[in-house]
């Protein structure tokens, strides 16, 4: 079984963003990200530290606006146009979820699809369904870095993604078609989950329920990739059963380590392409 080190990938990506960012730095030009964060949501303030700290270390101008949380959507709107307009900011992550009142697919359709860089725009997600995209969502793109990074074949597998939201399954799902998997997107309705599952040679465990991946859903010599991240006992835990899973397998994510630290790392190389792109470089 090989662990599949995400904290080994993400500072090969890193690297590779950092060199990229002084080369344009050198020829005069700056790579800029702003995260709006509205309200007092710990876990979004934790991600939005971690964002700030990723971009401090590759050279990336940061900025962070954080709204309270009765931000009307008007004045939401108002700082996204600004942000859209201001030529030092290639990149505009809006943390979601926002608050109730705030209509977020309208936030989401607000700001400018050249500088989303969490690939969430009607525009981008078009372009990811077309095979001919600029931005993928951070933690699918993640997992296609550490594929290729651990030379795992995709063409002609057997691909299972479990979930199907639209930032993680269904993305992944694509990707994994454009490779030229076999892909099944399974959900909570899903007839048959387990036999499914044990067919897949490369699993994507992105459902949300700690342990929900048992033994016996996967097929010995299988990829499984988890991007599940729950606190069950003050531990974080995956969406896969680890100790009952990992001897099956021929590769695993763990957690915390896997999939989590290349979800920063994307979104740096997704702000770094959008610099590219909007300095035709």
């Amino acid at each position: 079984m090989k662990l599949i080190d995400g904290k080994v990938i993400s500072g090969y990506v890193k690297d590779r963003v950092k060199e990229e960012v002084s080369a344009l730095k050198e020829q005069g030009v700056t790579t800029g990200l702003a995260v709006i964060i509205v309200g007092e949501d710990p876990a979004s303030k934790v991600y939005v530290n971690n964002k700030k700290k990723a971009c401090e270390a590759l050279g990336i101008i940061s900025e962070e606006y954080a709204l309270s949380e009765n931000t009307t959507q008007e004045e939401l709107l108002a700082l996204i146009d600004e942000l859209n307009k201001k030529p030092t900011i290639n990149g505009i992550l809006c943390q979601l979820p926002l608050p109730r009142h705030l209509d977020e697919q309208a936030v989401i359709n607000a700001i400018d699809p050249q500088k989303d860089v969490d690939a969430f725009h009607p525009q981008n997600v078009g372009k990811i369904m077309q095979g001919d995209y600029d931005f993928v969502p951070c933690t699918p793109a993640g997992i296609m870095e550490m594929l290729k990074y651990e030379n795992i074949e995709i063409e002609g597998k057997t691909c299972v993604v479990i979930g199907r939201s639209n930032i993680v399954g269904k993305p992944m799902g694509m990707l994994l078609l454009h490779k030229n998997g076999t892909v099944t997107i399974c959900h909570s309705r899903t007839k048959n989950l387990k036999e499914i599952c044990r067919g897949a040679d490369i699993l994507v465990a992105a459902v949300g329920r700690p342990n929900f991946v048992t033994a016996d859903m996967v097929k010995e010599g299988a990829v499984v990739i988890d991007v599940g991240i729950n606190r069950v006992h003050n531990k974080l835990v995956g969406d896969v059963d680890f100790e009952a899973v990992k001897d099956k397998c021929e590769a695993i994510t763990p957690v915390p380590g896997g999939v989590g630290p290349m979800t920063i790392a994307m979104l740096m190389q997704n702000t770094l392409t959008a610099a590219k792109k909007q300095n035709n470089r």
